[in-house]
């Protein structure tokens, strides 16, 4: 029988990044995390832990965190269909899920939204570029994921959400100073673009499309979608815009295309554990649906 103490502690270490974070998230000490961790390596007779800045598992690890998300959701299935079971436990079970930025700030938080309103869960949502956030549920750190990639983690589902369409916009005083003889590679290679990280390429990607070459971008970079959108009406630099999120500034004029009607289509996948369980499935449906009303059909 495993020690579920000691997988909780696991779990927290990895989704907390850190010993110490992860004692603050279970209100005990950092000793006590070390000696459950210790002891469940002992059990299991390896590491489970790398312990750097930040603590990521190893490959036994992250089964045992997926083994641990899963028995949360399984047992609180079971607690709602026998309520006089009793089982130890907070009310609400951690549901951790990665998205992506520009989801969250378009069609994605008024789903997460209804759903947590509805049912016994806290939400613990991780934003990464969607090319990156399956590296999450690869982890054990999360049970569920909008990511760019179809192809499934390992003891996952993948189902196509839609496409998410981007535009390259700027100022209208930007475009006017960098894009005066047009938009092509040399011109591209000296106008500052916006991106929200190291991992984000959309800007890449689009340049690369319109020139059918690589073009290395000067770049800002500013980690927010809505500071994304201010940067770029301040004349900060050109991105590439949800469309959504956009389109009160362009019809203001406010906000320009680069290059009219070149956007660019990005396909989003909902991927998640194999995990029979209620919780999951209602998330499941809710983002789903939510994505057949915002996205462009698979």
């Amino acid at each position: 029988m495993l020690d579920y103490a000691a997988l909780s502690a696991l779990a927290a270490v990895v989704r907390e990044g850190s010993f110490e974070r992860a004692a603050r998230a279970l209100h005990v000490t950092p000793s006590a995390i070390s000696q459950r961790i210790r002891q469940l390596e002992e059990r299991v007779g390896c590491a489970l832990v790398v312990r750097d800045q930040p603590c990521r598992p190893t490959e036994t690890g992250r089964r045992l965190c997926q083994h641990v998300d899963r028995v949360r959701l399984l047992e609180q299935d079971l607690q709602g269909a026998l309520p006089g079971l009793d089982l130890p436990g907070p009310a609400r079970v951690a549901l951790p899920v990665a998205v992506n930025a520009d989801s969250l700030a378009t069609w994605l938080a008024p789903a997460l939204a209804a759903f947590a309103a509805a049912s016994p869960v806290l939400m613990e949502v991780a934003v990464d570029d969607q090319d990156h956030t399956a590296e999450w549920l690869r982890s054990g750190a999360v049970v569920a994921a909008v990511t760019g990639l179809a192809r499934p983690a390992a003891g996952c589902n993948s189902r196509p959400l839609g496409s998410m369409r981007y535009l390259a916009a700027a100022s209208p005083a930007f475009v006017a100073r960098h894009f005066a003889d047009g938009v092509g590679a040399g011109s591209l290679a000296q106008a500052p673009s916006l991106v929200f990280n190291t991992k984000d390429e959309l800007q890449a990607r689009w340049a690369r499309r319109l020139c059918h070459r690589h073009v290395e971008l000067p770049r800002h970079t500013l980690p927010s979608t809505e500071a994304f959108v201010a940067a770029g009406l301040a004349g900060m630099g050109w991105g590439m815009h949800p469309q959504a999120l956009i389109a009160p500034h362009l019809a203001e004029g406010t906000l320009v295309e680069l290059v009219p009607d070149a956007p660019l289509d990005v396909p989003l996948y909902w991927q998640h554990a194999r995990a029979a369980s209620t919780l999951l499935d209602a998330l499941s449906g809710a983002i789903m649906a939510a994505a057949g009303e915002a996205l462009l059909a698979p």
